[in-house]
């Protein structure tokens, strides 16, 4: 396991805490039609970091070409009708390019600033001339509304129980998932980033900001810097 990442329950945890069995079960939102709004119809998406197809397979049936890559075989395992990756995004490079480069999952909030800078440059280096890149980033209260839950109407309950300071501006979180049958946690390190320091990480990339595509700023569409 990473340091400072953990995972608990049923199955397999790959190594930054995610459990593959709760992310089978976890419904997809509204992540598609985001995206599917941003982008051209029948665009080639590499999806960076795609876990299990949550939102691969939505994409898929919409009718865009999705590559999915993921650090975790055993996520993979579980994706159906995309080509498959198994590799670190921030040391990814297919020598190809893409209509948009997907960087969902907060994963550009990443502990370590230099596996951020990795997967920004991972983002810059595979996404075509007039392509475009997307990045869910987290919401405005994340690291300070805490504890919080919601209740799926599914049947399982989500649950931010921590988040406690780890040092040099990170801080260590501690997610819980109680499902009638099962419960899983995961611990991980997330990075609070202001829009200032976010769009900053973009132009370090090579990337600009082109739109906020959801009034939380959560999805961002950006593009190669002038």
């Amino acid at each position: 396991m990473r340091e400072g990442y953990e995972g608990t329950g049923p199955g397999a945890i790959t190594p930054d805490g995610c459990a593959v069995e709760l992310y089978t079960r976890l419904p997809v939102g509204d992540e598609p039609d985001v995206i599917a709004a941003a982008v051209p119809a029948g665009a080639h998406i590499l999806e960076l970091g795609s876990g299990v197809g949550r939102v691969t397979h939505p994409l898929l049936e919409r009718g865009f070409t999705v590559t999915a890559v993921d650090e975790s075989a055993d996520m993979l395992a579980r994706v159906r009708g995309a080509r498959t990756v198994c590799a670190a995004v921030e040391k990814l490079d297919l020598g190809e390019k893409f209509d948009v480069v997907m960087l969902a999952s907060f994963l550009v909030h990443s502990g370590d600033e230099e596996v951020r800078r990795g997967m920004l440059r991972t983002c810059a280096s595979h996404v075509a001339e007039g392509g475009c890149v997307l990045i869910q980033r987290e919401g405005p209260d994340y690291h300070t509304d805490v504890p919080r839950e919601r209740v799926d109407p599914s049947g399982f309950t989500i649950r931010i129980a921590s988040v406690e300071p780890a040092g040099e501006g990170v801080n260590s979180v501690r997610a819980e998932y109680e499902f009638p049958d099962a419960v899983w946690t995961q611990t991980f390190l997330a990075r609070p980033l202001t829009k200032e320091q976010f769009e900053s990480a973009l132009a370090e990339a090579g990337l600009e900001v082109d739109s906020y595509l959801t009034p939380d700023g959560m999805w961002v569409r950006a593009v190669r810097a002038a």
